[in-house]
């Protein structure tokens, strides 16, 4: 039996990565000192590997697939398949922006005005080709961390940082200059082990089911009992991906009606149908949405 070496990002995503598995049907335990989680799947074998390290393993065939950002598949310059984009509103697998930063009293207005100056992020090789593909001169150097304090206090000129609003960069009284490249999580595989048809088929169904836990998070299903003489007005009031379904209930002249809607529609719907006829509403939440 093949078995596929999947990395699971330890840190941010590790968290988010566990709880969007068990929605797509795998449970992944992790204790507190091992790098290698548990998993319901004999075809599955889980390793702990951080998010900026996964391309690299996983370009190189240590790993067979994994998730990480864009961001450190673009870092590393890895040649990797990508299975699927996870993105993921409720949960810390969101888009995130890499933007160029500088201080509250700096001049820089653009790029080109950082020729020369010293600029600090932990997305180094990134960073470099972007500033040479455009011609500016400038001195990258790594941050280990605490690289917002580095350009506030002034030991760099400008660093190149991730956020996703911005809201917190600008609540410390920095300026973004411009936007590098928008990140999002990924679930990325290795080409050999994409071009093995046992491995692929596995990488497949968890790219299926991780697209359809998160298809499915933004919405609920809603099921109701409605009149006939009030079945059109009702059906014209449902949403659907295709048309509600619509049933007759049993010995009498009644139909159950149910759809999937968005979430955020609901609070406004149910009262709509409540007028239009509609009795016994029922909302439930729904773990995945697949085709």
């Amino acid at each position: 039996m093949s078995v596929l070496r999947l990395g699971i990002p330890k840190g941010s995503l590790q968290d988010a990565t566990i709880e969007l598995f068990r929605r797509s049907g795998w449970k992944i335990g992790v204790g507190e000192r091992s790098y290698f989680p548990s998993i319901d799947d004999a075809g599955i074998r889980c390793l702990l590997v951080r998010a900026q390290e996964m391309a690299r393993y996983v370009g190189n065939g240590t790993l067979d697939a994994g998730i990480t950002g864009r961001d450190w598949v673009l870092e590393h310059g890895a040649d990797v398949v990508v299975a699927q984009e996870l993105v993921y509103s409720k949960t810390s697998l969101r888009p995130t922006r890499w933007v160029l930063v500088v201080g509250p009293d700096s001049t820089v207005t653009k790029p080109e005005d950082l020729r020369g100056k010293r600029i600090a992020t932990e997305l180094v090789a990134y960073t470099q080709r972007w500033f040479s593909e455009r011609g500016i001169d400038v001195h990258i150097e790594f941050s280990w961390g605490a690289t917002e304090a580095k350009v506030a206090e002034g030991l760099v000129d400008a660093i190149v940082e991730v956020t996703e609003t911005g809201s917190t960069l600008r609540a410390h009284g920095l300026r973004i200059v411009c936007e590098l490249f928008e990140s999002v999580p990924q679930l990325i595989a290795n080409r050999s082990a994409w071009g093995a048809p046992p491995k692929r088929e596995k990488i497949e169904q968890i790219a299926l089911l991780l697209a359809g836990a998160l298809r499915a998070e933004a919405q609920v299903g809603l099921k109701m009992n409605v009149p006939a003489d009030r079945l059109q007005q009702v059906i014209g009031l449902v949403p659907a991906i295709t048309a509600p379904t619509v049933s007759p209930l049993h010995g009498t002249n009644w139909f159950a009606v149910e759809s999937v809607i968005a979430e955020a529609t609901v609070r406004e719907l149910i009262p709509k149908l409540l007028r239009a006829g509609a009795v016994g509403i029922i909302e439930y939440p729904l773990n995945k949405i697949c085709g």
